[in-house]
């Protein structure tokens, strides 16, 4: 079965909201079974709204629309609905009588405006609506589902668990739809896709490339007749991927590459410290953001001076003087130093040129050392990262962590220092 849906309002086209119940509402029909191949966007008009809907119904078996139903005038899902079915609004009574009911409570007086809220066409069923005041409809014609819902969440996902997904799940006969990411980084998407070609080419499960910034995803989506025979088939796409790039997965689904390394350092019972000079901070706040990160992070030292560097790291002067604050030397400096002075057992030291300013000819913008130190080894690395400010920053930092996640998972810095 095959679905479209149908996001209205203004506000969302103009940015002022995300559009968050479309993806919410995506996954669950996934879950039953349910084909999504289109998902779209129309303003506050009515003539848009139905030539949307007409088109959404004209391709898929249903549609189902989101916001527009609440009582003011640019509220004209209700009227696009009618027209599209050719059938007049009329009073829904007991609807009606909910809403007086809920404004009578309040000790407030209902008013027509109110009451719009309670209009359906003739055919149509009111969805019920136990925590706001706009019904949702329900109506089938010619063939096709049609299912209009509130735009507010707490009214939205209610409706869906309720209403739609049961009618919607029966009319799949059981299918379902099951996906698991597999998240890979130190390898770029080209490389990852160009070992993969024959298991992307499958038609279930299919496997599909995501590429996201300083590292690639591969999406598993499996159709099957139970959740058991889907995720029988993801698990042998799986396992093939792994055989062949498992050396670059560092988790699946929602898990990211800080949580990844957090989880390692606790299995293993070890502790880290960074330095930060161009990132300015911000691999501390990722570790940081890792609920539980306080049983393996020690602490971080900002020294974004040269003062700093000598003062609290230990970075010699004549270092600094002869190779630069961006060097290979300081790198390293910086991440024996943090690791000797705050106690850790891993220390990181990253030190470049973010940009946009700064760079030469032979230091360009982009330029980042990152040094990886334990009690066995110091490693130094160096990338040219492009992108702007912020993107050289967030990556310089992704590939720290998985330089110290592919230190803990080996045994330490010696597995890093070798060819």
């Amino acid at each position: 079965m095959t679905v479209e849906l149908v996001s209205i309002g203004t506000e969302l086209l103009l940015g002022q909201i995300v559009d968050t119940n479309a993806a919410w509402l995506s996954a669950r029909l996934a879950e039953i079974g349910v084909n999504l191949y289109r998902r779209t966007t129309v303003g506050d008009n009515l003539e848009r709204i139905v030539g949307a809907l007409r088109e959404a119904l004209g391709r898929a078996d249903g549609v189902i629309t989101i916001g527009g139903l609440g009582p003011t005038g640019d509220d004209l899902t209700r009227e696009a609905i009618a027209t599209v079915m050719g059938e007049p609004l009329v009073l829904d009574e007991g609807e009606a009588a909910r809403i007086r009911a809920f404004f009578e409570a309040r000790g407030r007086t209902v008013t027509e405006r109110q009451l719009r809220q309670a209009m359906r066409p003739v055919s149509a069923q009111p969805m019920p609506n136990p925590y706001g005041t706009a019904p949702g409809l329900y109506a089938e014609w010619n063939g096709k589902l049609i299912f209009a819902l509130p735009g507010p969440p707490n009214e939205f996902q209610p409706m869906v668990t309720e209403h739609v997904l049961p009618r919607l799940a029966a009319c799949t006969g059981g299918g379902v739809i099951r996906s698991r990411v597999l998240r890979l980084c130190g390898i770029g998407e080209s490389d990852a896709e160009a070992q993969l070609s024959d298991l992307i080419a499958s038609d279930n499960p299919t496997l599909a490339p995501l590429a996201k910034l300083g590292e690639v995803h591969f999406r598993i989506t499996a159709r099957a007749n139970s959740p058991e025979e889907a995720a029988q088939l993801i698990a042998t796409m799986e396992q093939a991927v792994r055989e062949r790039l498992g050396a670059y997965i560092y988790g699946t689904d929602d898990t990211t590459l800080e949580q990844a390394v957090v989880h390692k350092l606790m299995e293993v019972g070890q502790s880290l410290a960074v330095a930060e000079s161009c990132t300015g901070g911000l691999l501390g706040h990722r570790v940081t953001n890792v609920p539980g990160s306080s049983e393996v992070f020690v602490g971080g030292i900002v020294s974004y001076s040269n003062a700093l560097k000598e003062a609290l790291l230990g970075v010699p002067a004549e270092v600094l003087a002869r190779y630069g604050a961006v060097s290979e030397p300081t790198a390293r400096a910086m991440a024996e130093g943090v690791r000797q002075r705050l106690g850790s057992h891993w220390g990181i030291g990253i030190t470049g040129i973010a940009g946009p300013g700064g760079g030469t000819a032979e230091k360009p913008v982009g330029l980042v050392y990152i040094g990886i130190s334990d009690p066995t080894a110091t490693v130094v690395r160096h990338q040219l990262f492009p992108g702007d400010r912020e993107t050289v920053k967030y990556r310089a930092t992704q590939y720290a962590l998985w330089l110290l996640y592919k230190g803990v998972t080996c045994g330490g810095c010696v597995y890093l220092s070798q060819p």
